[in-house]
């Protein structure tokens, strides 16, 4: 099945304490990069969620944003340590006649002296279950988000399959062209033959290996083959490979290869003007592929 990285997710949930939302952007990327900040009492999870993205994403540039709202009562973790912030105001005040001085700030002062605090250790009861619901909604988030790259791999696919089609349409031309190339070829050599062999200085064992090695250099029946061959491989892996991107894009780069040799090696006019055509779905094909899981 073919995903594409480009995708969007966003999930809604609540209980009896809190509101959460979770969206998820996704984009292309060569790895799992996940721009990721949750909240300060919950930041001890954030590998939790990596991990959670990473087996249902697997791979792509993530942007994502949670918002967390409180609706149920809320209960102070810390309060205020009153007889004791009262007793060193009274000392602080005390001290401050005594000193002849302003008795300015005397209650921020008391506030950051010892035990002003008083901080609620107890475990809290409703973490655990608020934890739990914000890992549900990551979850849901993310599951929408790879529906969204299978719809958008299903499209990626369609235009794939058409430009490989371009491209074999054009290889087939090529290849219906081709005998009348080395019909061409062969004249040149002919009328080339007759001028050399009538040279007093002609030698016919270079002659031979000249001719030989040109042949070979116009000879194009390889690269065809190996074009049409990499051409099947292509609709293969894409048909079967649940996460092709990679292995598509090194395809792309043999078919580049077998349609830039031809393109050098025909010598002729008809057959450059189906190369440009070739590379041109190629190009197309390169920059989906990057978008590919």
């Amino acid at each position: 099945m073919l995903k594409s990285m480009t995708g969007f997710g966003l999930a809604r949930a609540a209980n009896t304490n809190i509101s959460v939302s979770v969206e998820i952007r996704s984009l292309n990327s060569k790895t799992l990069d996940v721009n990721l900040r949750l909240p300060k009492n919950f930041s001890d999870k954030e590998l939790e969620i990596r991990n959670l993205l990473n087996q249902i994403l697997e791979r792509g540039k993530l942007n994502v944003s949670i918002d967390i709202q409180v609706i149920g009562e809320v209960k102070p973790r810390v309060t205020v340590n009153t007889p004791l912030v009262r007793a060193y105001c009274q000392q602080l005040r005390e001290a401050a006649i005594a000193a002849a001085v302003p008795e300015d700030d005397i209650f921020r002062l008391a506030m950051q002296l010892p035990d002003a605090y008083i901080y609620d250790t107890a475990p809290d009861e409703n973490a655990a279950k608020d934890w739990a619901l914000i890992q549900e909604t990551f979850k849901q988030a993310a599951l929408a988000c790879d529906e969204f790259r299978i719809k958008e791999g299903n499209e990626l696919s369609g235009k794939l399959t058409e430009y490989i089609h371009k491209i074999s349409t054009n290889l087939n031309a090529i290849a219906t062209h081709d005998p009348e190339r080395l019909q061409n070829i062969r004249t040149r050599i002919r009328e080339r033959i007759a001028e050399v062999v009538s040279d007093e200085h002609f030698d016919p064992n270079r002659f031979e290996q000249e001719l030989i090695y040109y042949i070979e250099k116009l000879d194009i029946s390889e690269e065809k083959v190996r074009l049409k061959l990499h051409l099947d491989h292509f609709m293969e892996v894409l048909a079967k490979d649940e996460t092709p991107g990679k292995k598509l894009n090194f395809i792309s780069q043999e078919i580049g290869r077998e349609i830039n040799t031809i393109g050098s090696k025909a010598n002729d006019a008809v057959i450059q003007r189906f190369v440009v055509e070739m590379k041109d779905e190629l190009e197309k094909i390169k920059e989906q592929s990057l978008n590919i899981l």
